[in-house]
């Protein structure tokens, strides 16, 4: 668990995931790009930490010399940010798992690459992406175990950015987020893998909160009588994120200035 701290009043902690940047193409991942701009800029008036929960953008590599083309706008804001004192904490995804140090030493955001523990005022939190947790879906968490290898990330690193990259942005529009045109649905809260994984947690460590991305829908459903599980939903459909005020955890949806 992360050190304790009280949320000073009229602040707020902000948690957000799955911007899927780059996908399904170029005019709409540039809107898309824009409107996470008008929000970021809508909430530093009273944000004390931002959360940023996974696959904000659908493929990352850091080369040595060589990043992604591209999401200037949001780079540019979150360094703009981080320059304002408002700190910024970035867990990877399944997406963006390929996330090293530019980040951190460029703009000075904290990089998580697993949940991670938090209290905050009386409340305990715990946050994550969410890939590979809970029952099921093996097949992927071996694939998890392979890709964050330091073999198949130096594999892959010899491999020029101009094709490296140009594999990745092809796989990428064969995702489920570039594919999906209506989002993800809900079935039952017995399908829900994420929420019986935090099910599993809550019978051995209490948390208020569990908040997970990864899932692509808004979810906000009860664990316990005292705790509750929110995804953060995606923003190529839903535009939702999470607020904490320092008494309750709210699902909001982003509604861009007119």
């Amino acid at each position: 668990m992360t050190l304790p701290y009280t949320l000073p009043a009229g602040k707020k902690i902000y948690f957000a995931s799955d911007f899927h940047l780059g996908v399904p193409d170029a005019a709409s991942s540039t809107a898309r790009e824009k409107r996470i701009v008008a929000w970021l800029s809508q909430i530093e008036k009273d944000a004390y930490a931002i959360y940023l929960m996974g696959d904000i953008f659908d493929f990352w590599f850091e080369y040595r010399h060589a990043i992604p083309k591209g999401f200037i706008r949001v780079q540019g804001k979150l360094a703009a940010l981080r320059d304002a004192g408002i700190p910024i904490y970035f867990f990877t995804g399944n997406h963006d798992m390929w996330m090293f140090d530019y980040f951190e030493k460029e703009i000075g955001i904290v990089i998580y690459r697993k949940p991670i523990e938090l209290q905050i005022n009386s409340h305990t939190f715990l946050i994550g992406h969410g890939d590979g947790l809970g029952p099921g879906d093996s097949n992927y968490k071996i694939l998890k175990k392979f890709f964050n290898s330091k073999t198949c990330q130096w594999l892959f690193a010899r491999i020029h950015p101009n094709l490296g990259i140009g594999i990745a942005n092809y796989w990428s529009r064969k995702s489920r987020i570039s594919n999906t045109k209506k989002g993800e649905q809900f079935v039952s809260e017995d399908k829900e893998f994420l929420l019986t994984y935090c099910k599993e947690v809550e019978q051995t460590a209490h948390h208020d909160f569990y908040i997970f991305g990864h899932r692509h829908l808004p979810l906000d459903l009860k664990v316990s009588d005292t705790s509750r599980y929110i995804n953060l939903g995606e923003w190529v459909h839903f535009d939702t994120y999470a607020e904490y005020d320092g008494t309750h955890t709210t699902l909001k949806k982003f509604e861009a200035p007119l």
